[in-house]
């Protein structure tokens, strides 16, 4: 079985994308933050099956942020599941993260979209059936 590893995404600034993942899904741990000698920090932040493999621009006065989501080539949202929505999503608005959208119902479960501070969209996916099959239905 295929699973998801780990993405390696460039973002501005390292420490408000940690500071949204550690809050976003209270599991994730920093498991290495580095800077080598004459290069760029990285960081991986996740748990024992999956993590973000975190970089900042190797030349950050130059680095331009050219993402327009659903309108050019680029990601829309990247997808998590998480265990008890209603707390993360509490704590995310108090932190001053911009919610997109209500919470959406469907069959086996929830799932809200949030903006972390340099505007990537975080799709929060509480599910209440452990049935892989239940979870991915796309009939209406």
């Amino acid at each position: 079985m295929t699973q998801f590893e780990h993405a390696n995404i460039t973002v501005p600034n390292i420490d408000a994308a940690l500071a949204f993942l550690l809050n976003a899904a209270p599991d994730f741990r920093i498991k290495a933050d580095q800077t080598p000698e004459n290069s760029y920090r990285w960081v991986h932040v996740g748990n024992e099956s999956c993590y973000f493999a975190l970089q900042e621009p190797n030349d950050p006065l130059t680095a331009k942020d050219t993402r327009r989501p659903y309108q050019n080539i680029s990601i829309n949202h990247i997808g998590m599941i998480v265990d008890d929505l209603d707390n993360i999503q509490l704590k995310l608005l108090a932190l001053g993260y911009e919610q997109n959208g209500n919470i959406t119902q469907e069959k086996h479960g929830r799932r809200i979209y949030f903006y972390d501070k340099s505007g990537f969209e975080w799709e929060l996916i509480e599910y209440d059936t452990k049935n892989l099959s239940d979870r991915y239905n796309y009939t209406n």
